[in-house]
């Protein structure tokens, strides 16, 4: 079956002043549109392949592409429309396991976007940022990965894009604004429901 774009939960503008409306449209309609296309072509070929060489051959273009498309997925549900301007819960973190989780680990919510932040503008070239959990020992863990790997070795619980198409229009190369502004935005109801389920034994 083939794979389709996700529809936002939410208008090309509910974001906004922190991540522009041209910036979604294009995000989503070009670029994640385009991931879904190429995975789709990648599978197609994958499927008519005959030799073992022809399968590897298209193994890039399954990952880069299907990476891609995991990631972007992720990202939207990621984000929210902000309180801090009366849109929403975006940027809102409230009390429960996930807080609770944060602090033991960081110390503070503050220190894990600064800890975040840090290492996700250290990303040479494209990537990911990533809070995610350890599922050998439940803890949080940041890690990073490059271009459009998905994240494998720990459970997604926060993904940033820190892709130019993600920020440039409106932060130009200034990563470290763009990665300010989105905590802004970030579902932290959607990141404490992926926590839970985490902790709890189930794969998202």
């Amino acid at each position: 079956m083939a794979h389709t774009l996700p529809p936002l939960p939410y208008p090309y503008n509910a974001l906004e002043p922190y991540i522009s409306e041209e910036i979604m449209v294009l995000h989503h309609t070009k670029h994640h549109q385009t991931y879904v296309n190429a995975l789709n072509a990648a599978e197609a070929s994958y499927a008519k392949a005959s030799t073992p060489k022809e399968r590897i051959a298209l193994q890039a273009a399954l990952k880069f592409n299907g990476g891609g498309h995991i990631n972007h997925s992720l990202f939207w549900k990621n984000l929210a429309p902000s309180a801090a301007v009366n849109k929403g819960t975006g940027g809102v973190l409230r009390d429960g396991p996930f807080k609770s989780a944060i602090e033991k680990t960081f110390g503070s919510l503050d220190n894990l976007k600064k800890e975040f932040n840090a290492t996700t503008a250290g990303i040479q070239g494209s990537g990911w940022g990533w809070l995610g959990v350890n599922p050998a020992n439940k803890q949080l863990e940041i890690a990073t990965t490059a271009n459009q790997d998905p994240l494998l070795h720990l459970v997604p619980i926060i993904g940033v894009d820190i892709w130019e198409h993600a920020f440039y229009l409106q932060y130009k190369n200034v990563k470290v604004d763009y990665l300010a502004a989105i905590w802004n935005v970030i579902n932290f109801e959607e990141a404490e429901a992926r926590y839970n389920e985490a902790v709890g034994g189930s794969k998202l």
